[in-house]
């Protein structure tokens, strides 16, 4: 059921995550605004029903776009999903977007939610909650901060690896040599994360954090294993010589204050499709 005091809906980055997010808020009566960085994906977005923008934060918003940004920001609540891209980009990239988006954000605030990533806690042999020091450098962490200081009622969602559909794990990792089979996994079935988002906006859950992976932490191999025998892939070789630095993200919180449950908490039986 709609939340009545919710009328639209904006989501920053509707691809391979954020349009099936919209999709799924469309049936639920929400008016959705999407963005996207290409023209091309404009009539794909208005086809599914979602008011369609083009906003390209490269990383401040480009002056043509300013008043499309500032009609896109006219929203109940605000889902932030665009990839830092640190690799491309380097770090601060990604920080400087946050704070263009932020330096946009008018009075009254919509409610935000930024989708983070699990990769802001260290990897050393540790079971991370909500609690556990990140590490500061992170890009997502110093966005987390902007949005958190310009609306502390912000949402952090941080994912785990996000899986299902063409993101299947044993085709990154076959045919090649790996020393990661023995490491615990720590993935999320994206209709999980829709529905984690549908949950929070649904239950009200405003400046809190949760970590968003399956309940179950199989090791690697297990996982990859389980892709070649469905799909067929190369199998990865094992270098079982060593066991890198890792960590278990736990998703208790979320299970405490959502009552969510999983509809895919195992990673070796996640399907997959188009």
């Amino acid at each position: 059921m709609t939340d009545t005091t919710i009328s639209t809906i904006s989501i920053l980055g509707c691809g391979w995550l954020g349009l099936p997010l919209a999709k799924k808020l469309l049936e639920k009566g929400y008016l959705v605004k999407g963005s996207t960085t290409t023209t091309e994906k404009l009539g794909v977005l208005a086809e599914s029903g979602v008011q369609p923008f083009l906003i390209n934060l490269q990383p401040s918003v480009a002056e043509v776009h300013q008043s499309e940004l500032y009609k896109f920001l006219q929203a109940d609540i605000l889902i932030i999903d665009i990839p830092p891209r640190t690799l491309i980009h380097g770090d601060e990239f990604h920080v400087q977007q946050i704070r263009s988006l932020a330096e946009s954000i008018s009075i009254p605030l919509p409610q935000i939610i930024y989708i983070s990533s699990t990769s802001v806690y260290p990897d050393n042999n540790q079971v991370a909650t909500e609690e556990t020091e990140v590490i500061e450098s992170n890009a997502m962490v110093q966005a987390e901060h902007l949005l958190r200081n310009i609306s502390p009622a912000t949402t952090i969602l941080r994912c785990g690896g996000l899986m299902g559909y063409g993101r299947i794990p044993g085709k990154y990792v076959a045919g090649k040599t790996i020393t990661t089979g023995n490491v615990p996994v720590n993935f999320i079935y994206r209709d999980d994360v829709v529905e984690v988002i549908c949950e929070v906006i649904k239950q009200k859950k405003w400046g809190v954090t949760y970590n968003v992976v399956a309940p179950l932490h199989p090791v690697r191999r297990l996982v990859y294993d389980q892709n070649v025998k469905d799909l067929g892939f190369l199998p990865p070789v094992y270098d079982d010589s060593t066991l890198p630095a890792h960590k278990i993200i736990s998703n208790e919180k979320l299970g405490q204050d959502l009552k969510y449950t999983f509809q895919f908490p195992d990673p070796v039986a996640f399907p997959y499709g188009s």
